[in-house]
C-alpha cells in the first residue's frame, strides 16, 4: 500500500472516530471534549470537524461548546432507522405471535437503548413499554445484547462508571458483568432475570444494520411464566434476528 493510500485511509478512520464521538457524547461538545474522548491532539480534530462541518456531516454555533451531528447525517440516519423499522416488523409481528409474548425493537444511542417498535403478547398479564422510552445497558436484555456487539475498548468506555442498582438483582460488579457479556457472545443470547423491574424477566438477542448502528430484539415476560417458555422463545428470537439481518443485508 503506498503512503498516500495509508495516509487517507488514516483521515477516514480519525473522521468516523469524530462522528461516533458526537453520537456518543450527544449535542453541545467542543473540541477538546471531542478531542479527550478519541485521543487525538485538539489542532487534528479541528481540522477534521472543520472538514465535516463543511460536508454537512456536524454542525457548530461558532460558541466553544456547540459541535452536533449534522442535518445530513441525521437525514441519513433517520432513514437508516425508517427502513429497519420497516424490514422488521413483520417479523416481529410473527415472533410475537409464536411466543405468544410481548417483542420489542430497540436501538443502541450513546449509553442507553431506545424503545423504536413493540408488539403487545396475547396474554392479560404482560410487559407494555412506549416507544420512545429509554433503558439502561447493564441490566436489560436487550443492552446486554447491544454490549455484546461493541469493541472492547467501547464497552470498557461505556461500564466505566458505577453501575446503579434497580432490584437486588442488578449486577453492579463490573467484572461480573463483563464475565456474562463474554457469555452473551458465545450464546447470542442475553437474560434480564428480574435485573431492571421486578416481575419482568426478558430474553435479547442482537443485530447490526448496514449502517453498523446496533439495534435489539427482546421479548419481556412476566416472571411466573418465564421458565416454562424461555426454552420455547430463544431459538424462535435467534431464527427471527437471522431472517432480520438476511432482509437488511438483501435490500
Amino acid at each position: 500500500m503506498q503512503a498516500a493510500d495509508t495516509g487517507s485511509i488514516q483521515v477516514l478512520s480519525r473522521a468516523m472516530a469524530v462522528l461516533k464521538a458526537c453520537e456518543q457524547l450527544g449535542p453541545g461538545l467542543s473540541l477538546g471534549d471531542i478531542a479527550r474522548h478519541i485521543d487525538l491532539p485538539r489542532s487534528t480534530v479541528q481540522r477534521i470537524v472543520q472538514s465535516l462541518i463543511d460536508g454537512g456531516f456536524l454542525i457548530s454555533g461558532g460558541r466553544s461548546k456547540s459541535i452536533a451531528l449534522g442535518p445530513d447525517l441525521l437525514a441519513m440516519g433517520a432513514d437508516a432507522t425508517v427502513n429497519v423499522f420497516e424490514i422488521a416488523h413483520p417479523y416481529l409481528k410473527e415472533l410475537s405471535e409464536q411466543t405468544g409474548e410481548t417483542v420489542d425493537l430497540a436501538r443502541l444511542s450513546r449509553d442507553h437503548m431506545v424503545f423504536i417498535n413493540q408488539l403487545p403478547g396475547a396474554h392479560r398479564l404482560r410487559a407494555v413499554s412506549a416507544v420512545g422510552d429509554t433503558f439502561p445497558l447493564h441490566c436489560t436484555a436487550n443492552g446486554k445484547a447491544a454490549l455484546a456487539k461493541l469493541s472492547e475498548q467501547r464497552l470498557h468506555k461505556l461500564l466505566a462508571s458505577k453501575l446503579a442498582a434497580f432490584t437486588h438483582n442488578t449486577i453492579t460488579d463490573h467484572a461480573r458483568l463483563l464475565r456474562e457479556i463474554k457469555s452473551i457472545r458465545q450464546s447470542a443470547i442475553a437474560t434480564d432475570n428480574e435485573e431492571h423491574t421486578l416481575g419482568i424477566a426478558a430474553i435479547g438477542a442482537a443485530f447490526l444494520d448496514r449502517a453498523h448502528q446496533i439495534y435489539a430484539i427482546s421479548i419481556p415476560i412476566p416472571t411466573v411464566r418465564f421458565k416454562p417458555v424461555r426454552a420455547k422463545c430463544e431459538p424462535l428470537l435467534l431464527s427471527t434476528v437471522k431472517a432480520i439481518s438476511a432482509a437488511i443485508i438483501a435490500r
